[in-house]
């Protein structure tokens, strides 16, 4: 690849679309095979993602052959029952070569372009272990809050004993995890660009 971001290699980074939940508020269907624009969602998102990192691949439980033409190494949870995203992020950097490790969920396919860039950014300024991404919503009051989107998540790879640990005690919060580590967050202005499709209806209004 050759080209970097202002703060770390492309080539440091990998990165990974998390596919492998439920879909449960989706019907229960494998939502990053959903049509979207003409293709699965979760290759909308992984062909956005690729103009940002070194390397790319897929963690999804179900239909891994539709999964793996997408033409990435696709990797399903080690941990059993759709144990959620902190399950991905591991088996994530269970297969990283890289130093950096960067996930998107496979049903928010308008994340930013900068997205990785302004990651790293971050987690290089405050010498963090993982940056995250967050967003400005408005409240009623007017006064708008800033609300983390830990699934858009820079993470280093040597995380990955520490996060075995954390699984292995049962627990499944991401914010309790990354509690324990020195984060960055980044604030995003286009709230937009993280819209997720949960449902069919929110699929539909997906721009």
């Amino acid at each position: 690849m050759g080209t970097t971001t202002s703060a770390i290699p492309t080539e440091d980074i990998t990165g990974l679309v998390l596919a492998g939940g439920r879909g449960s508020r989706m019907g229960g269907v494998d939502k990053g095979l959903q049509n979207h624009l003409g293709m699965p969602l979760a290759l909308n998102c992984l062909l956005r993602l690729q103009l940002q990192v070194g390397s790319a691949m897929v963690n999804a439980n179900r239909n891994l052959g539709a999964y793996e033409s997408m033409g990435v190494p696709v990797w399903p949870d080690t941990q059993a029952d759709f144990a959620g995203p902190l399950a991905g992020m591991l088996v994530g950097l269970e297969h990283c070569e890289t130093p950096w490790l960067v996930t998107v969920p496979c049903d928010t396919p308008n994340f930013p372009l900068n997205l990785v860039e302004r990651l790293a950014a971050a987690a290089q300024a405050e010498g963090a272990d993982i940056a995250m991404a967050a967003t400005q919503e408005p409240e009623p009051q007017g006064q708008p809050v800033v609300q983390v989107q830990p699934v858009f998540c820079l993470l280093k790879a040597s995380l990955l004993e520490s996060l075995q640990t954390f699984l292995d005690s049962g627990q499944r919060k991401i914010d309790r995890w990354t509690a324990q580590h020195h984060c960055a967050t980044v604030v995003f202005d286009d709230s937009s660009a993280f819209f997720n499709a949960n449902t069919v209806e929110e699929l539909r209004r997906l721009g």
